[in-house]
């Protein structure tokens, strides 16, 4: 009798663990196609916005819009790709008055969870790193396509849409004369638009 009561434990164990796993499986993988992605930003300088981008970002991303329980999102960005179309501000942005990219090369997001807000709009909620310092942000986006690849055959094609804005000041990044915000502004306006891939 006791042995019966383990192997039912065992096949329940088994049948609960497949359950999981074949959930956690449903979510697809999506890679990031780069050439077809941006990572934009735009911050006040006295009355003008100095526009910019950081050219290099690598990401993973699994997301499935019926199942945003398993759905995950990692980005990465290397501080020292940044452009703002000016080689000495570009300098003087990686040094330590600001992203300090010698000390704290990666600016880093970890999704924590997902909501739908209404159609295609979703929020993300994670945990995103500048400069060492750490804070729970949550940021809108919006699927703004989902279609089989037109051009690669078996593949899914998705694209989003995110745009937040951030105070430069929670992360330090602008120490000494530049924390003013007489010169350059608080408030940064993010915005990234991503072309993903899946495998069907």
């Amino acid at each position: 009798m006791e042995n019966k009561i383990k192997r039912f434990g065992f096949l329940v164990l088994f049948i609960l663990a497949t359950f999981i796993t074949s959930n956690a499986q449903e979510v697809k993988q999506w890679s990031l196609d780069k050439n077809h992605t941006s990572v934009s930003f735009g911050i006040k300088h006295f009355f003008n916005t100095v526009n910019g981008t950081f050219n290099d970002y690598q990401g993973e991303f699994w997301f499935d819009a019926n199942n945003l329980k398993d759905s995950k999102f990692t980005f990465t960005i290397p501080a020292s790709s940044i452009d703002t179309n000016n080689k000495k501000r570009d300098t003087h942005l990686r040094s330590e008055d600001f992203f300090y990219v010698e000390k704290h090369p990666n600016i880093t997001f970890k999704s924590k969870g997902f909501e739908k807000k209404s159609g295609a709009n979703y929020v993300v909620h994670g945990d995103l790193t500048i400069r060492g310092i750490t804070r729970k942000v949550t940021v809108p986006f919006e699927i703004t396509g989902e279609m089989d690849h037109p051009m690669k055959e078996g593949t899914k094609l998705m694209g989003l849409s995110f745009n937040t804005n951030l105070d430069r000041t929670d992360y330090k990044v602008g120490v000494g004369d530049w924390a003013s915000t007489l010169v350059v502004g608080d408030n940064v306006n993010v915005s990234i638009n991503m072309e993903l891939n899946s495998k069907k």
